[in-house]
């Protein structure tokens, strides 16, 4: 067989290529701490957990397991069914969509959730609408129906369609912000549902913000509960996220069964500027190198599986892998027979729904992009009782403690509630 001499010109182009990033790795991470303490280990305490700085990287020392924390009690909703008085006779219909993804879903469900109660009306069950064209679901093809009406019973009437006599056409469109207030729905939405009696309702979203509200509305409870009372998976799409999970779980036997959760996707990462706009500005996103420095100098060893939400494998995560190679997408862990349905095209709502659940219910979430899946699946995490959710950064030096890159939604002894919880 003969020799393609562009594929030796191209080998030996790509084994210079790795000589000269492990040199420059070994510069700017290594050499520092070697000219600081050579030939020396420094024990780090890091969240009760000893570990040891050598040789540029934090690893565990003997007898520990790494910078993982312990999950904590699930924080006391702060909804409760004597907090909500009687529905009256529903005076109209309030319709809506579940768009672009469940980190939409649970604030679009709540904010249509507070409108309806406020009008009065009924609740039409809502469609799945995916960002392609095409993308449209019923609502129990991800969601359970019944668990769903069940959480609203006593506080807004829910129906599953539009009585006959009435037409989509005569229904007047309303948009409303994100965490709508009680001001917004008297001045821009009552006055239209009075005329029309009937609405089609839209959610849009000003800013993801996530900031602890001081003041209270007697709206907030039942946007709580509209937040994180009422979806759940239907069961064969819960079935499949447990079942990746359980996988996770057993490609980490060596720590405990413990998988981290990464937020990160190829072509989002592509459209966004991943630079902050001055020195001491975070960035908005972190590439998958960058992800990969990160955990390791914060003292997760390489052994340490991961999960990214990124639909299909891409050749810029390889490097993410070669440190960490228990590294996985869907596709390499989701069951064989599953995979025509859930994985029929990239970025479908069920992907999606996978990833949201998969990250809320990790050992630890790492959001390489800032937006509003970081922000919902932070509140998911923190309602469940599971805390650690490390932000990236670009750490100077060679190591640093674990507890410096939690969430700020989250304090180091007491969680810090999402706004809907107490």
């Amino acid at each position: 067989m003969g020799i393609d001499l562009r594929q030796v010109v191209a080998g030996i182009l790509t084994l210079t290529m790795f000589v000269m990033l492990g040199q420059m790795i070994k510069r700017d991470h290594f050499d520092s701490l070697q000219d600081k303490l050579p030939g020396e280990a420094q024990d780090v305490q890091v969240d009760n957990a000893n570990v040891i700085e050598k040789d540029g990287l934090v690893k565990p020392s003997k007898g520990s397991k790494g910078p993982w924390m312990k999950d904590s009690q699930e924080l006391k909703p702060c909804w409760s069914r004597t907090t909500f008085d009687g529905i009256e006779q529903s005076r109209g219909y309030v319709t809506f969509s579940l768009t672009n993804g469940p980190e939409y879903h649970v604030s679009q469900m709540a904010d249509a959730v507070v409108v309806a109660r406020y009008l009065e009306a009924a609740l039409v069950l809502p469609d799945i609408r995916g960002s392609r064209p095409g993308d449209e679901r019923n609502f129990e093809d991800i969601y359970d129906v019944e668990k769903f009406m069940k959480s609203l019973n006593g506080v807004v009437k829910v129906v599953k369609e539009l009585p006959n006599e009435i037409s989509i056409r005569d229904l007047a469109a309303v948009k409303v912000p994100n965490r709508v207030t009680e001001d917004h729905i008297v001045e821009n939405v009552q006055p239209i549902f009075k005329s029309k009696g009937n609405i089609r309702l839209a959610t849009y979203f000003p800013t993801v913000n996530m900031r602890k509200t001081t003041q209270k509305s007697c709206v907030d409870s039942v946007s709580c509960l509209g937040m994180f009372g009422t979806l759940e998976l239907q069961a064969e799409v819960s079935e499949v996220v447990d079942s990746m999970i359980e996988r996770l779980r057993t490609l980490s036997r060596k720590s405990d069964g413990l998988f981290i959760a990464v937020d990160l996707r190829v072509d989002v990462l592509e459209n966004k500027n991943c630079h902050g706009s001055g020195t001491n500005v975070a960035k908005s996103c972190y590439n998958a190198q960058e992800i990969a420095l990160f955990l390791r100098k914060v003292g997760f060893d390489t052994d340490t599986t991961i999960y990214l939400t990124q639909s299909k494998w891409d050749n810029s995560l390889s490097v993410l892998k070669d440190i960490f190679p228990k590294t996985y997408t869907k596709e390499n862990i989701m069951p064989e027979e599953k995979k025509g349905k859930f994985l029929e095209f990239e970025g479908s709502e069920l992907e999606k729904v996978i990833d949201f659940y998969i990250c809320s219910k990790s050992d630890v979430f790492v959001p390489a992009l800032s937006g509003l899946f970081y922000a919902n699946v932070v509140g998911k995490r923190i309602a469940l009782g599971k805390p650690q959710i490390l932000v990236p950064a670009d750490i100077p030096g060679t190591s640093a403690a674990v507890m410096n890159y939690l969430a700020p939604y989250v304090a180091k002894k007491n969680h810090l509630a999402y706004s809907c919880f107490c």
